[in-house]
């Protein structure tokens, strides 16, 4: 704004800003100097690669990690619907073994990525879906993370409510002296809306720590929760006298029904990983090398998971010598066990509900918090956080009320878990690209690049080769999917559905390769070639005045990349 004084001469005086533009400049995030408009729509200090001393995770991490992710109340019941199935409880372990093993070789599929390069999730989808058209892979995790939030939170409610009834028996859902102003058909009671509320309270610091930092939970839990399990595990045995019936059922199927069932059970073990297959690079991004985050991984997800599904099947079957009924969730065992002990039983009972809210604690960061923290990170970098976008996840997780998803649980839990399947295309576009197409070469500066010369940037900022896989590997799955949630489908689409995660991963990484060997992209190697180690300037910021592509030339010359000359610009 420009006005003249008494001589005539023109003086200029700053315009005020709005309140908006001054309150929008406050919550704006620190960034880098020299990042330019689109830049910023890219890029903050959660985005951008991690530097040398943020890579705090040794394998030692990762083997703790696992443990405690292992342990929590969804794997104790893994084997459950197998046994009811009509599988042995050997056969349903089985599954549970190979299923988690293959899981791992995913895990370590996708984590190699960030733990090479370390960049997470939402910055290696960039490579392959473009560095805008990631941006609905991401935001499609990042609502699923946020609806499991608020339902692992509604579980560990239950996990406080067993904790406080230890102490004070009248906490009570059926107890006719507490008020309880939900209606019946609500899902809830005033009791367990109090629970879940307390733990989802208590979680909130959780959240507060950085990702490099919030290791030590998880240790903490590894020694913790298993001490706990295992001792539930004597304790359950010790009250029936021997490990009870269901180890010494047969299966009660046979031939092709019996081979169907075991392959459900295997390919439920890996439908439960989806989500951690997909966001394991938000995790080994911090590995100080490779192979951290590679033979902790590789061997621990399997036998972790399998040991805390066998005290499962164990703790199970002596439930059925004390109650006459198999138990197969142990909250509600341990609530049988606080309605018929003495004070003595009841602290048994808060130490083991203690270990597994911990539990529920852990599992919900590591799959949810943090996911979906890093997604909203990418979805609006210029003003959140992993911090904000996990507070973001905490606040949407209670405000959906998921204990009315949960009034029709059966319904709900078959339509998440399967939906999660769907998450196999995304990871099969993952590795096609990096391990099949580029050959493990990333141009990480340009990952952060919005112009169009970039070599990510693709058409209009999409990679239509990554969607028309992606769509694949959906379609191949979506009438068996419409089956898995009620509707009457062909035989064909059920069997195809039995085998979601294969078949959805295995078209979508068939569908990618075809088309980018018709119609290449950008920025290939023709041989094998990591240069994550190469990588010393993890600065992102470009000089505006120089064109893309002259800059991307110079940085192949004289940067970390020098002397390759195997690859391919397109």
């Amino acid at each position: 704004m420009a006005v003249s004084d008494t001589m005539g001469t023109t003086t200029a005086t700053a315009e005020k800003p709005s309140a908006l533009k001054r309150f929008s400049e406050k919550l704006a995030v620190e960034a880098e100097p020299g990042l330019t408009t689109a830049q910023l729509m890219l890029t903050n200090h959660d985005l951008k690669p991690v530097e040398p001393a943020r890579r705090q995770w040794g394998p030692w991490n990762f083997v703790g990690f696992w443990i405690a992710d292992s342990f929590n109340i969804n794997t104790w019941m893994i084997s459950s619907s197998m046994v009811v199935a009509g599988l042995s409880w050997w056969q349903s372990w089985l599954c549970v073994w190979i299923g988690y093993a293959i899981a791992g070789c995913f895990i370590c599929a996708t984590g190699r990525i960030g733990a090479t390069y370390h960049i997470g999730f939402p910055v290696v989808a960039r490579s392959s879906f473009g560095i805008w058209g990631s941006l609905w892979p991401i935001f499609n995790r990042a609502a699923m993370a946020c609806i499991w939030y608020g339902v692992q939170s509604y579980i560990g409610g239950h996990c406080v409510y067993l904790m406080i009834r230890s102490i004070w028996k009248s906490w009570d859902r059926d107890s006719t002296t507490l008020i309880n102003t939900f209606s019946a058909d609500s899902g809830t009671t005033t009791v367990d809306y109090v629970s879940f509320f307390l733990f989802w309270f208590c979680s909130l610091p959780a959240i507060w720590f950085p990702v490099h930092k919030v290791r030590h939970l998880f240790t903490v839990k590894a020694y913790f929760v298993p001490a706990a399990g295992i001792s539930f595990l004597i304790w359950a045995v010790v009250r029936a006298g021997g490990i009870g019936p269901i180890v010494r059922k047969p299966s009660t199927l046979e031939g092709s029904a019996l081979a169907w069932e075991f392959v459900k059970g295997v390919m439920s073990s890996i439908a439960n990983f989806a989500t951690l297959i997909v966001n394991d690079p938000d995790f080994s991004r911090f590995a100080g090398k490779p192979r951290d985050a590679f033979w902790s991984q590789l061997f621990t997800i399997p036998i972790g998971f399998a040991v805390t599904s066998f005290i499962g099947i164990i703790v199970s079957s002596s439930s059925e010598v004390i109650y006459g009924e198999a138990i197969w969730d142990p909250l509600d065992l341990l609530e049988h066990f606080i309605n018929d002990g003495g004070s003595g039983q009841r602290f048994g009972v808060f130490v083991i509900s203690a270990a597994f809210a911990l539990a529920q604690l852990g599992t919900n960061i590591a799959a949810n918090s943090v996911s979906a923290g890093t997604d909203m990170t990418a979805l609006l970098p210029r003003y959140l956080t992993i911090r904000r976008g996990g507070y973001i996840c905490a606040a949407v997780g209670l405000a959906m009320c998921p204990y009315n998803l949960l009034t029709s649980s059966n319904k709900f839990t078959t339509y998440l878990s399967a939906y999660s399947v769907f998450l196999s295309s995304i990871a099969g576009v993952m590795c096609a690209d990096y391990y099949v197409v580029r050959k493990g070469y990333l141009e990480v500066k340009e990952l952060y690049d919005g112009r169009s010369t970039g070599p990510y940037y693709f058409t209009w900022g999409i990679n239509w080769r990554a969607y028309a896989a992606y769509i694949s590997g959906i379609l191949i799955n979506v009438v068996g999917f419409a089956g898995a949630v009620g509707t009457d489908v062909p035989i064909g689409a059920t069997y195809i559905f039995n085998l979601n995660f294969f078949c959805g991963f295995i078209v979508s990484v068939t569908v990618y390769w075809g088309t980018c060997k018709l119609f290449p992209v950008p920025a290939c190697s023709d041989r094998w070639m990591e240069v994550g180690d190469e990588i010393e300037d993890l600065r992102v910021a470009y000089d505006a005045s120089q064109s893309g592509s002259q800059e991307f030339s110079n940085d192949l010359a004289a940067g970390p990349y020098k002397g390759h000359s195997d690859v391919k610009m397109v």
